[in-house]
This record gives C-alpha cells, sequence and structure tokens, in this order.
C-alpha cells in the first residue's frame, strides 16, 4: 500500500470536492437521472424488489469478508491458548476498520450530525427539504442523512482486507472492492438514497482509514506490531478470568459432591 494510492485518493477528493462544491448543481443534475415524476418520483418504484434483493447481497458479502476476523477473535476469547486461525495483525485491521470507518465515520458521526438531506427528500424532486452542497452540514435532515452514505461506506470498507492479500492478489481485489463500493453507490443513487458526492467521499474516507490503519500496523517502523504480540495481548486479557471461572467450577464441583459430615 503505497504513496500512490494516498495521492490518487486524495486528488479525487480535491478534484471531486472543488468541482461539486463550486457547482452544487451537478449534483441535483445526477440525482435527476433517475427521477420520473411520470412515475411517481425515483425509479426505484418500479424496481424495488430487485433493489432490495442486491442490497441484500451487499449486506452478506461484507459480512461474509468480516466474518473470519470476528471469528478467529471468538475462539481466541473462548480458548485464549490457542492460536489465533488467521494473523493477529489481520483480526485487528479488520474488526477496527470496520468498527472506526462505517460503525463511528460514516453512520455515527457523519449521517447522524452532518443534516445534508437525501435526494428523495429535496425540494427539487418533490420533498420538503432544502437542497445542500456536500461540504454544508446546516441543512434539513434531523438525523440518518444523505453525507456520507453508510452502506456504500460498508462495501468501500472490503478494500481493507483486499489489502491484507499476498501481493499478486492484490492490485485485483482492491479493484473488486473499489467496484462493489460504486456499484452499492449506484444502487443507492438510483433509488434517490444519495448524491454523487456522497458516495465519493464515503470511499475516499474509507480508503483513507484504511491506508492509516495499515500504515500504524504493518508499515511503518515506530507503530507497528507483530502477530504475536496482539495474540499475547489478547491471551493476558482473557487468561485471568478464565481461571477465576474455572476456579469457581472446580469450587461449586467440590461442594456438590462433597459428602455429608453425618452421613
Amino acid at each position: 500500500m503505497n504513496r500512490t494510492g494516498l495521492l490518487t485518493a486524495l486528488a479525487i477528493a480535491a478534484a471531486v470536492g472543488l468541482l461539486f462544491g463550486f457547482y452544487p448543481i451537478f449534483d441535483l443534475e445526477l440525482a435527476g437521472l433517475s427521477f420520473d415524476p411520470s412515475r411517481d418520483g425515483f425509479v426505484q418504484a418500479s424496481v424495488q424488489p430487485i433493489g432490495l434483493w442486491l442490497r441484500d447481497l451487499s449486506r452478506l458479502i461484507i459480512t461474509m469478508v468480516a466474518a473470519p476476523a470476528f471469528v478467529a477473535l471468538a475462539i481466541k476469547l473462548l480458548r485464549p491458548r490457542q492460536p489465533l486461525i488467521i494473523p493477529g495483525r489481520a483480526v485487528l485491521f479488520m474488526i477496527a476498520t470496520l468498527a472506526l470507518g462505517p460503525g463511528i465515520i460514516a453512520n455515527a458521526v457523519l449521517k447522524g450530525y452532518w443534516g445534508r438531506p437525501r435526494p428523495i427528500d429535496v425540494t427539487e424532486f418533490g420533498g420538503d427539504q432544502h437542497f445542500v452542497p456536500w461540504w454544508d452540514p446546516r441543512g434539513d435532515c434531523p438525523g440518518n442523512c444523505s453525507f456520507v452514505a453508510g452502506e456504500p461506506s460498508g462495501a468501500f470498507w472490503t478494500i481493507g482486507p483486499a489489502l491484507l492479500l499476498p501481493p499478486a492478489w492484490r492490485a485485483g481485489t482492491v479493484a473488486l472492492a473499489l467496484a462493489f463500493g460504486a456499484g452499492v453507490g449506484g444502487i443507492r443513487m438510483y433509488g434517490g438514497g444519495h448524491f454523487f458526492t456522497d458516495v465519493v467521499f464515503a470511499g475516499v474516507f474509507m480508503y483513507l482509514l484504511a491506508w492509516l490503519t495499515h500504515g500504524l500496523l504493518y508499515r511503518w517502523r515506530a507503530t507497528r506490531v507483530c502477530d504475536h504480540t496482539i495474540e499475547g495481548a489478547i491471551e493476558r486479557a482473557v487468561l485471568p478470568r478464565h481461571e477465576a471461572l474455572r476456579r469457581s467450577i472446580a469450587r461449586l464441583r467440590i461442594a456438590f459432591i462433597r459428602p455429608d459430615k453425618g452421613s
């Protein structure tokens, strides 16, 4: 994961941010491509079953990608002396980026407090809220707002796990992850759920988070750790509790099987 990717992500953010910041009408025009007043609004009304199926499929893919890290951690917590089934840094990387990216940055912070209305809610498309450009958090949306796109953030999160694969596979899987995020974003745009800039910045933020976390754990000498260090930290945190539980169970067994003195 080199500086070229970082510079590319920053260049995309700058280009899209400036263009759509000075000309926010572009966001409305792109959203309007799937808006049809003769069919009662956005096209999602006529393809809702397909759209819902695709959204469920995307959630399933994200769950399947994330599952190995959570399964590995769960087994380690239950059997702390057993080695992790995948490397410790991979477990930490995947869980941390998923929690921080789609979980906190996208859904808890930005979508909760950046009051940009969704396309389906703005007056230009029959809603009752005022359109604001991507950089303006002072919109009418009270919560679960448009910026940044939540489901595409989860899809773009798969960039991170792709970066953990062997170098020979990395470029192709990162491209697939970008296509996955763009596809989920396109579905949400098509149904009036998000503007173009909501999707672009979801991808930029998830990539930057993956780049930073990967650097902290793998690339930068001052902060990188080894897999055994993480595995050992989990063991040290869990083993005392396991030992305390084992002793408690042993005492209960002795209490139940100890014969009465008068028998």
